[in-house]
């Protein structure tokens, strides 16, 4: 060995909460949303993070049955963060991955947050869980402001 150190990207580190199957499960998970993201040292956007957060966690509140729990899965990497949230319903929450056919009214109150997700972050989707399903969106990590901003 010549005396180079190899450089390994710090080991994902995750949260996993179970949250209420109710409106209260909103903003608990926005708050561990903006937990996790204030512990990196590149974060990815805390304010697209808790807004999408906050759609997938009220879609699974609203269009789930309320007995079982909904569990956040927020995973934070070198390179941003992955938020997912677990629901007992296996049925797919729309389509994340195409825009065109069934696009909602963005001038209706209700239908516009499974179209935030697929604008503002860098992927999203779904996948099939032993109890139901996950959604999910990644954001790409974005290097902090160092020092004040120029005028």
């Amino acid at each position: 060995m010549n005396g180079l150190a190899l450089y390994e990207p710090s080991a994902p580190a995750s949260w996993r909460v179970a949250l209420p199957h109710s409106a209260a499960a909103v903003p608990v998970a926005r708050a561990l949303v903006r937990t996790a993201l204030a512990e990196l040292e590149h974060g990815s956007d805390t304010d697209t993070a808790e807004l999408l957060t906050a759609e997938l966690v009220a879609n699974a509140v609203e269009h789930t049955s309320g007995g079982a729990p909904i569990e956040l899965v927020v995973e934070l990497q070198p390179t941003g963060c992955k938020v997912e949230v677990h629901d007992p319903d296996p049925a797919p929450p729309g389509d994340l991955t195409r825009p065109a056919a069934g696009m909602p009214d963005p001038w209706q109150e209700h239908g516009r947050g499974l179209l935030l997700i697929r604008a503002l972050s860098s992927a999203c989707g779904h996948r099939p869980t032993e109890s139901g399903k996950a959604v999910w969106f990644r954001l790409a990590a974005v290097p902090r402001q160092r020092g004040p901003r120029p005028a």
